[in-house]
């Protein structure tokens, strides 16, 4: 069965915000006297629920990324880059969006359970992803993870029912009485087709709008709460600071 998963991590923004001279993905994080960079949390994650093949998408300036995680074998796995291109050609879209970016993969990911999971996050506990699968019935299309959250604003919330059927995700809401965020996803081969088709054909880039579509039209979204878990997303160096803290207190 583990041969029909594989990992889907998007690494193709610029980072621009931070400024720094290396890619987001390689932020140190030092623990124990350790250097590890933000996006092997994610892969650990990944590894964790035994997958053996992971796909960063990156861009074209991605090398040093490339150059730290190599083939994958020093982490357990098999890694293979995909580069999103940009889609209009002069220029003004820089950062096609999230959903492109997942699409860029379809090649590889086709036919298979995908587990995806942001480059710039820490999320606790080690076994999201493997929670995650476990929860999901056989007739489930996609089991989003989700996380408490104090800051709806920065997140993709989501509506549940008593059953833990997805109702509908509301992206970054201003104000809002949903108190869960989605931090990484699973989802079979019928999302993999509908998310292409969304973006080729119908040219839709936010990721939100294709799956509440999805869900109106019949597919099954369920999420599993991570009680007492944590997640970290390095977006600004506000984001950092408090990830700095967490660390040395423990």
């Amino acid at each position: 069965m583990q041969d029909d998963w594989i990992g889907l991590i998007p690494a193709a923004g610029r980072g621009i915000r931070l400024g720094l001279p290396y890619p987001k993905e390689l932020y140190p994080v030092i623990q124990n006297n350790r250097y590890k960079p933000i996006a092997q949390y994610v892969l650990d994650n990944l590894t964790y629920a035994g997958i053996r093949h992971v796909v960063f998408v990156i861009n074209e300036t991605k090398h040093q990324l490339i150059g730290f995680f190599g083939n994958g074998n020093r982490f357990g796995c098999d890694i293979s880059y995909v580069v999103q291109e940009q889609m209009l050609a002069d220029g003004s879209s820089t950062s096609p969006g999230l959903a492109h970016a997942l699409d860029s993969a379809y090649h590889l990911v086709r036919g298979k359970t995908v587990f995806f999971g942001m480059a710039d996050t820490i999320m606790r506990p080690h076994n999201v992803f493997a929670t995650a699968f476990q929860h999901m019935l056989e007739n489930d299309d996609v089991m989003l993870v989700l996380f408490d959250t104090e800051r709806p604003e920065k997140f993709g919330m989501v509506e549940v029912d008593m059953d833990g059927c997805v109702q509908r995700i509301v992206d970054k809401p201003k104000q809002t009485l949903l108190t869960r965020m989605w931090g990484c996803i699973v989802w079979r081969p019928r999302f993999t087709e509908y998310l292409h088709d969304s973006v080729q054909s119908k040219g839709f880039s936010d990721f939100a709008r294709i799956m509440n579509e999805a869900i109106q039209e019949g597919f099954n979204f369920r999420g599993v709460h991570i009680a007492q878990g944590t997640y970290i997303d390095l977006g600004t160096y506000d984001e950092i600071m408090e990830m700095d803290r967490q660390f040395r207190e423990g």
